[in-house]
């Protein structure tokens, strides 16, 4: 079969026995809609034991082997579409975008539709075009469920440079979220560094393994601990899939509501983590930028029903024109100019003040 982009390749465990086909690969291979995974079955894009398999509802056996080859697509329009945007800071090179938990970042795999991508094409003109029309201005991602800012280039040059910053790790990027269980005295702060690759009995899950894995590496520090809980922040110096989440399972801490490696919880919608700062000294105008993105409401109001000190990270509710300002060498300029004459202002007022009631 000609044309391939990507294979995909299961093995069937218990959990999974006697379900139907379509749904499971809907289980396996979250960004695909239901409808282009049938008409991948109807095309013969599926095998099970090496042998094509047309049946959408085929009832699966323990141990079947499933592949699932994704054909190249074609030229496909993405459609602009208004969704709202929290634009954190923008100029003429980049955005930085606080996205929303729920939301893909780009389409893929029949996904053409509310994807960061398409608000972003309704939002500007300006987005590099390096990674074609599924993926202009994306320099890297956050999963579906995971919130938190997004660094976004509207045109090649700038989108070059901060790839390559991305690659060289100069751009810092430092995470919180809430896990379960509580930390020793001894392991408030770690480094994790291990290698990540799929898991070798469930291929939708990433996890620890001993070889054919990338290098991983997570610095974490706990902020507060609660009766059961800990709020954590971590710094990721490499940026594989699910890191964080397979990270912290394997120190038996596991992302609160992240149900793919821990349990769900009735009264958590998605998983605990939240992309809440970038740092990095930016080549194209030599300048130091650091962008902090508001909570949203689910992630405050479960640290609060906790009883997190939550305070500390909300304020970032309102931080975008803040972050505008701050980040502009004029304005810090104006502020110490403003500061220095008041006080000597003040300093005049009570001199005057003095000599007249004397």
């Amino acid at each position: 079969m000609e044309n391939i982009k990507e294979k995909f390749e299961f093995e069937v465990i218990s959990e999974y026995e006697g379900m139907r086909l379509d749904k499971y690969l809907s289980e396996q291979i979250e960004e695909a809609t239901r409808s282009y995974l049938e008409k991948l079955i109807d095309n013969n894009y599926v095998k099970i034991n090496s042998k094509v398999i047309n049946k959408n509802g085929r009832k699966l056996k323990l141990g079947e082997k499933i592949e699932v080859s994704i054909p190249k697509e074609e030229n496909i329009d993405i459609e602009a579409e208004n969704i709202s945007l929290d634009i954190v800071y923008e100029n003429d090179d980049f955005i930085v975008i606080n996205k929303s938990y729920g939301m893909v970042v780009h389409p893929a795999y029949g996904n053409y539709s509310g994807t960061l991508v398409n608000a972003l094409l309704y939002y500007t003109n300006n987005l590099s075009s390096i990674n074609g029309n599924i993926r202009p201005g994306i320099i890297h991602r956050l999963d579906k469920d995971t919130s938190g800012l997004i660094l976004v280039a509207k045109n090649n040059y700038a989108h070059a440079k901060l790839a390559s910053m991305f690659t060289d790790k100069t751009i810092h990027k430092t995470y919180l979220c809430i896990v379960k269980g509580n930390f020793s005295e001894e392991n408030l702060n770690g480094r994790i560094e291990n290698l990540i690759g799929r898991d070798s009995k469930d291929r939708k899950k990433m996890a620890v393994v001993k070889e054919n894995g990338k290098t991983a590496i997570s610095n974490y520090k706990v902020i507060e601990q609660v009766d059961g809980y800990s709020l954590v922040e971590i710094a990721i110096e490499t940026g594989r899939t699910h890191q964080i989440r397979v990270h912290m399972k394997s120190i038996n801490h596991v992302i609160l509501g992240d149900s793919t490696y821990g349990n769900e919880d009735k009264n958590v919608k998605r998983q605990m983590l939240h992309a809440y700062k970038l740092e990095f000294l930016n080549p194209l105008d030599n300048k130091e930028y650091i962008f902090k993105g508001k909570l949203f409401d689910d992630f405050i109001e479960v640290a609060k029903r906790l009883k997190f000190n939550i305070e500390k990270y909300s304020w970032y509710k309102n931080s975008s024109l803040l972050a505008k300002f701050l980040n502009d060498k004029k304005f810090r300029m104006q502020i110490h100019l403003f500061l220095y004459l008041t006080k000597h202002m003040w300093r005049k007022l009570w001199i005057i003040h003095y000599i007249n009631t004397i």
